[in-house]
């Protein structure tokens, strides 16, 4: 194949190959197909030509998109049906006969290619379009379709060629002919790089022999042509697997069956019991609640008070954590089903989640516990007749939990009514119509669960009905939306889990390795060619603790799991059962869309074939690799108990994947599942009693216990095979646990200090036989009372841990992972912490950040969030040199919260990356703006690579922006962590290097009046003459007139200048102490009467003063009369003003005196500062509006006032005063502070074209 060339099956997702196409839409496909071949002939005009390519893609793909010649593109296809949108798709069409334009595969650089490199360049540069997918080139039999990723890196990414383009638009070539351009312009630098510019190439004849044919390859090839023309493909949509696209109708209708809906709460959205008049009493959260009501069962609950603080709210909860577990189960088992029935051809017999099999919540509940938790020797007969195919899977998953031995099971719920269907659901006949009513909640179910594919890959055919695909990724994400937007967490997009996962696990390996043998290898590939012990190159890897700390749905853990697998495959040391490598000229392993893929030499997706031995070989390889990695390697904390149970159902859900039939079963029955539930525990990350330093070398020897015996009884309970087994092994290792935690407990500081404090006080109360002085009576009474004290606070300390429910779910790093404890009980740490820990602001939870702020947390900052200490504790479990990966909110990097978490990340660890998506909207149901940093427990290099995305240009393909855009930056302290290129970083230096932050200059800053109700005190001039109409004498209404001042709002505010709009403050000030004294009102006849027509809102406002027509303190009004710098807090841009005309301002904006506020005004109003300010300084809006507050602006770097510094003085007064425009002497201004900044030509241009983007914005 010449190079850059790719074939379809190369370019095409691989998880969306595995998507089924529907008969119908393939038989549509073939005809417009056959149409088109049909209709186009070598003699027709190209235009012709043309109009049949343009009715091929609107018949088939694109008639929902506007579609159309667009200037000189022949034909461009916008997101939408509007001609507003963006153009997602450009192609340029040659006739069939026109050799000397259309490329080829032996010469790209063409007419063709050099006209689509114009088109492309007007889009991205001069249109500033982000959203180009695809291009193509084609003369109706061939298609050369481009990627725009390629045009991005090889043509965009080329400075030179923007360059020369620009000046070409411009007219600063020679000719603004367009020939011009493809001749002196595009054609040497297509010529750069036609060697390796990759392109999809294919020629439809070549296709034309399977429309006729009926062979099992015909549809096979066209699929491959249908899907690479499908909007999906050349739009870049997502699809039904997609781990990043909610599949909307699965989850309404999920949520209609289970009883609960979404409702928003600020800027989140929360899961909520639907509102009383929409609830049924058959949905499945309604009646577990009626069941738990009518027998009591709360109070047979330990810990109840976890579940909340009221009877409703504790109801909800323990209904929604059965619902989730009986939820769970039956997913899986549709799962399972889907499986059965894609090894064995569909047959029926292996269909068992039916109505007619399982026919109420009795038999439901025989499944869960009498047929999977039991192996065939021990179902009884008849249990084997009915469930003959199902497996036995010695799975907890499938066994009784804790709360269902408290409360009840799913065959307590009752079955007499039915629950309506939604709506919307999909259970609707060939007319769109609902086809009954109602139906029973389990048949409902089961008719809901039946409508989808449920197989965990899917595949490349044509089906009658194409099944939407409900896959792991899809399930977590919507299992993600119940369950975590109450505490704060959001679903990570697969795009974001895939490249973390990627980055932090490949560095972690080779740490491992480097470690181990004392190797300096860099990359993938160094260790590659290093290795030569297969056997204890996967020993290593298997030796690695990864952990998140706040797992979820556990999406990290199985984008971990891939990347693992995909690691050892990339290493040449994934083998097989026997020590046979898989070889890579015999399989390709990709991660794609968050899912591990495997294709054959043909590239063939990977599916098993029960029948075949080398399938089954792979098949057992992945499924052996996946338990050996879960095992071993991954392990999780939440503190949702509903998150522990969806985490482990993913990973149940990732073996069931490749689950085999055995051999030693002669192929009947299926391998079982591990018992993974002990790697992934319930409890909260951030509080804890035992130091992780602690040595508990005398506890083991006190207690008998050795770490040997803790870490073999976790081992051997992961791999027990029956239940009683199992149990004896939960014992044993509960056992060791509490004979741990007690003897810790006793050893624990605070404890022995109590202890101490109660012998001596004791000894001191013990009657005496000889009389103390009155100097040693009254020093031991002092010493009492003082034991007393320390006693109560000790005593209170050990009741809070005993009573606060923060406390019952408080987890002992310390203890309970011994994978990460060596022999003598030391705790050495993981090896990685990745995650996404949550959002929640520490003010918001009240009593529980007390608690969190007495645990001592380096990084806590009250005003602060909680994803900070996350970040820290994260660092506390790592072992030395490990690495630690998080997504968070970018906010730390500049807020004053964070600058504690700055200050750690400097001088604790070593930042080596640090991706900051400041422009772009990562999580679908938070606002938030991310970031994602990578930092090792180590001591900081000062060399962090960072990248900043500014749009969503290059999100996918993570890894090649960031390694392409991504500069070097060095972190070093505490202030304000700002992402800049080498040209950014020298204005900054020098920015900095010659001023004096303005806190240290002569000036006061102040915020302006808040009146707490602006419709009453802030008026027109309209209102103001009525009032002064009213005043009973002239001496009041000049006292009034004096009292009713003017006033400026933010809005209002320019550069340089403001817009008055008449609006006057009622200025009813509260008084200044020993100057002027409070406002009476009963002196303002007229202003009463007015204000007293509000009374009901003022009177009740919090910001008033001492009575409610006054408003409150404010020390500094005297400064509103004095000249002034003003500016608005929030806003597109900054903007400062001049006013000598006595304006008081509203509290949307701040203001500034002091001396030299002329100059100051023209260094503030400058285009350094601006830059200055909106990259490292101020905190932004959620609309992308930035906050320009007084500690904001006293960082601000002004060089010191001198006389040779007048001109821009007397420049800023001219145009305050307006004798003379702002754009007659702006320019001027700019070039003088320019050189007193040192700027040169680059850095002047650099901020000139920041400033003109910014201000062309407001």
């Amino acid at each position: 194949m010449i190079m850059g060339q790719l074939k379809p099956t190369q370019v095409l997702n691989k998880a969306y190959r595995q998507i089924a196409v529907e008969t119908t839409d393939f038989e549509h496909f073939k005809s417009a197909l056959q149409i088109l071949l049909d209709n186009v002939s070598d003699g027709q005009r190209e235009e012709t030509q043309k109009e049949h390519l343009r009715n091929f893609l609107s018949e088939t793909f694109y008639k929902p998109y506007y579609m159309a010649p667009e200037e000189d593109i022949d034909l461009a296809v916008r997101l939408d049906k509007t001609a507003k949108s963006n153009i997602g798709l450009l192609i340029e069409v040659k006739s069939t006969t026109n050799k000397s334009e259309m490329i080829s595969v032996d010469n790209l650089n063409k007419k063709a290619l050099q006209e689509l490199l114009l088109y492309y360049l007007k889009e991205r540069v001069t249109k500033k379009n982000t959203d180009i997918k695809y291009l193509i080139a084609t003369n109706i039999c061939e298609y050369f379709i481009f990627d725009a990723q390629e045009f991005e890196q090889k043509f965009y990414q080329n400075k030179k060629l923007r360059r020369e383009f620009q000046d070409f638009q411009d007219g600063r070539k020679t000719s603004n002919k367009t020939d011009f351009f493809y001749t002196e312009i595009a054609s040497p630098f297509i010529e750069e790089v036609q060697g390796n510019l990759e392109y999809t190439y294919l020629n439809i004849y070549d296709y034309h022999k399977y429309l006729r044919e009926d062979g099992n390859n015909a549809p096979k090839k066209l699929i491959e042509l249908y899907k690479i023309f499908s909007d999906t493909h050349l739009l870049k949509l997502s699809f039904q697997t997609d781990s990043n696209s909610l599949n909307r109708g699965f989850y309404s209708e999920l949520l209609h069956i289970i009883g609960i809906e979404e409702k928003k709460e600020g800027n989140k959205t929360v899961i909520v019991r639907k509102s009383i008049e929409k609830r049924s009493e058959a949905s499945l959260l309604e009646n577990t609640i009626n069941q738990l009501d009518a027998e009591d069962c709360l109070y047979k609950i330990k810990n109840i008070a976890l579940y909340g603080s009221t009877r409703e709210e504790r109801l909800f909860n323990v209904a929604m954590e059965l619902c989730i577990t009986w939820i769970n189960r039956i997913l899986f088992l549709k799962l399972l089903e889907a499986q059965m029935l894609k090894y064995h051809n569909g047959k029926l017999c292996y269909k068992f989640l039916t109505i007619k099999k399982i026919r109420d919540f009795d038999d439901l509940n025989t499944l869960f516990f009498q047929v999977l938790a039991r192996n065939f020797e021990h179902r009884t007969p008849s249990i084997l007749k009915n469930f003959e195919y199902v497996p036995y899977l010695n799975s907890s998953l499938f066994e009784v939990t804790e709360l269902e031995s408290d409360t009840i099971k799913i065959n307590s719920l009752s079955q007499r009514e039915e629950l309506p269907l939604l709506p919307s659901s999909v259970l609707k006949n060939k007319k769109g119509n609902l086809k009954v009513d109602s139906l029973p909640t389990l048949g409902y179910l089961f008719a809901f669960l039946d409508s989808y594919n449920f197989a965990s890959e899917g595949s490349e055919e044509v089906q009658e009905e194409a099944k939407t695909l409900i896959n792991a990724s899809v399930l977590g994400l919507i299992f993600e939306k119940i369950n975590g937007h109450k505490d704060g967490s959001v679903f990570t997009p697969g795009i974001i889990t895939m490249y973390m996962c990627h980055e932090a696990i490949t560095k972690t390996v080779l740490q491992k390795f480097n470690g181990f043998y004392g190797w300096n290898c860099t990359s993938v590939i160094d260790l590659y060619n290093k290795i030569d012990d297969i056997s204890k190159a996967n020993d290593l890897i298997n030796s690695i603790r990864i952990c998140d700390p706040a797992v979820g749905s556990g999406h990290f853990l199985v984008s971990a799991l891939n990347e693992l697998i995909y690691l050892k495959y990339e290493l040449g040391i994934l083998v097989d059962v026997n020590g046979k490598r898989i070889r890579k000229q015999d399989y390709t392993f990709a991660i794609e869309n968050d899912e591990l893929i495997v294709t054959d030499s043909e590239n063939n997706l990977f599916t098993y074939n029960p029948c075949n031995e080398e399938s089954r070989r792979m098949q057992e390889t992945l499924f052996r690799e996946k338990k050996l990695i879960i095992e071993n390697c991954l392990f999780g904390v939440d503190i949702n108990p509903n998150s522990v149970k969806i985490c482990r159902l993913r990973l149940w859900i990732e073996l069931l994947k490749n689950a085999y039939y055995t051999q030693s079963s002669n192929y009947q029955y299926l391998e079982t599942l591990p018992n993974i539930d002990i790697n992934i525990k319930c409890g909260n990350s951030l509080v804890y009693r035992f130091n992780l330093e602690d040595s508990i070398k005398s506890v083991l020897r006190e207690t008998g216990i050795t770490i040997k015996q803790y870490k073999n009884g976790v081992a051997k309970y992961k791999n027990a095979q029956d239940k009683e087994e199992k149990k004896e092994l939960e014992i044993l290792i509960s056992e060791i646990k509490s004979k741990l935690k007690t003897e810790i407990g006793q050893k624990e500081p605070k404890r022995v200090k109590l202890n101490r404090y109660r012998a001596e006080l004791n000894d001191l109360l013990t009657p005496q036989l000889f009389e103390f002085t009155k100097k040693e009576q009254k020093e031991r009474q002092k010493r009492i009372e003082f034991l007393h004290r320390g006693i109560k606070v000790l005593e209170d300390y050990f009741q809070e841990i005993c009573s606060n429910k923060i406390y019952l779910g408080a987890f002992e790093w310390r203890l309970e992972f011994p994978e990460v404890l060596d022999d003598e009980g030391n705790f050495i740490g993981f090896d990685c912490i990745i995650g996404n820990p949550p959002y929640i602001q520490l003010q918001s939870i009240e009593h529980d950040a007390d608690i969190l702020e007495r645990m001592e947390y380096e990084t806590y900052a009250r005003t602060g969030d909680i994803y900070c200490l996350f970040y820290e504790q994260g660092m506390n479990v790592l072992k030395e040199n490990g690495c630690l990966c998080y997504i968070t909110s970018n906010k730390w990097m500049r807020a004053g919260y964070g600058e504690n978490l700055r200050n750690y990340f400097a001088t604790k660890t070593n930042p080596t990356l640090l991706v900051d998506f400041a422009g772009v909207k990562i999580f679908d149901a938070a606002t938030v703006e991310a970031n994602i940093l990578l930092t090792n427990k180590e001591a900081n290099k000062y060399s962090t690579l960072a990248c900043i995305f500014s749009d969503t240009n290059g999100l996918s393909k993570l890894s090649d922006f960031i390694q392409q855009q991504g500069v070097e930056c060095e972190f070093s302290s505490s202030d304000s962590w700002v992402i800049l290129s080498p040209i950014e970083q020298s204005i900054k230096r020098k920015i900095e290097a010659i001023g004096t932050p303005l806190k240290d200059w002569d000036i006061n800053i102040y915020r302006g009046v808040l009146t707490g109700y602006n419709e009453a005190f802030i008026i027109s001039t309209e209102k103001r003459n009525e009032i002064l109409a009213n005043c009973q004498s002239e001496e009041e209404r000049q006292r009034t007139a004096e009292l009713i001042r003017p006033i400026l709002r933010g809005r209002d505010i320019k550069r340089y200048g403001y817009n008055w709009d008449n609006l006057w403050l009622i200025n009813t000030h509260n008084g200044i102490k020993g100057v002027k004294p409070r406002i009476n009102i009963n002196e303002y006849s007229a202003v009463k009467a007015y204000l007293d027509q509000h009374w009901d809102k003022i009177s009740k406002r919090a910001d008033k003063g001492d009575t409610p027509y006054n408003l409150r303190n404010c020390a500094y009004m005297e400064d509103f009369y004095k000249p002034k710098i003003v500016w608005k807090i929030i806003g597109n841009q900054m903007a400062f003003a001049y006013d000598k005309n006595q304006f008081i301002m509203n509290n949307a904006c701040y203001i500034m005196t002091g001396e030299h506020l002329d100059y100051l005004l023209s260094i503030l109003n400058s285009q350094a500062i601006l830059w200055y300010s909106y990259v490292t300084n101020m905190n932004k809006t959620g609309v992308g509006d930035v906050q320009v507050g007084g500690q904001n602006i006293i960082t601000f770097p002004i060089p010191a006032y001198s006389d040779n510094k007048n001109i821009l003085a007397k420049m800023a007064d001219c145009v305050t005063n307006q004798k003379i425009s702002l754009k007659s002497v702006d320019y001027q201004i700019e070039n003088i502070i320019s050189e007193i900044f040192g700027f040169t030509t680059d850095e002047r241009n650099f901020l000139n074209t920041f400033a003109n983007s910014l201000r062309k914005k407001g």
